[in-house]
């Protein structure tokens, strides 16, 4: 192994070279509190006792179903998604950001169907009573004081989920965690400086 001239930190190619592999983290982090906010927003109802409580057997079920699914996508860590997704694709980002969708997926879901579950439901009654139907009064009932408080915990979990896209990347799927571990592993211990910085 021949000696390196300059330390990674010195060299502005390097610090460009970093940049884009900070950006491809962020694009990850992005792209999978995305997928798992689109994922909660469609299930969060169906997974709230109050909401589906009187439907009967189908609703029974369903419910069930919703919940298994969130308790499941949150007891697999997220390196465990991550190593199924990269088997599953190709190296890169979006496996990554699948893996942690999936996993942010059930922790989003159970908070906001715990919101639902916590919140004044006479605004939906009084809907209910003055003739809206249900999706209406689920609509202007309870979307309008849920969101707040949905926003609030996605807006927490893409914190978390910034800091995860390293560890994911770890297991080949991108951005300044692969490198990282390569850095590490070939003790370029002045790229794995600059990559910390």
């Amino acid at each position: 192994v021949g000696r390196v001239s300059q330390p990674a930190y010195a060299d502005l190619s390097e610090w460009s070279r970093t940049a884009r592999l900070a950006y491809d983290t962020l694009a990850m982090s992005v792209l999978a509190i995305m997928i798992a906010a689109l994922g909660a927003l469609a299930t969060f109802m169906l997974g709230a006792r109050n909401v589906m409580r009187g439907g009967g057997l189908p609703a029974v079920a369903t419910f069930g179903l919703v919940r298994a699914s969130w308790a499941f996508t949150r007891a697999v860590p997220e390196l465990v998604w991550a190593l199924l997704a990269v088997f599953i694709f190709s190296p890169g980002i979006v496996p990554g950001a699948i893996a942690l969708a999936i996993h942010n997926y059930g922790v989003l879901g159970k908070l906001a169907a715990e919101v639902v579950e916590g919140m004044d439901m006479r605004p939906v009654e009084a809907l209910r009573s003055s003739g809206a139907g249900r999706n209406k009064a689920l609509l202007y009932g309870v979307l309008p004081q849920v969101l707040p408080r949905f926003m609030t915990y996605l807006l927490y979990r893409w914190e978390v989920v910034m800091r995860t896209t390293i560890v994911v990347g770890f297991v080949a799927a991108g951005g300044l965690g692969m490198e990282f571990r390569l850095a590490m592993s070939s003790f370029h211990y002045t790229t794995v400086t600059l990559l910390l910085m």
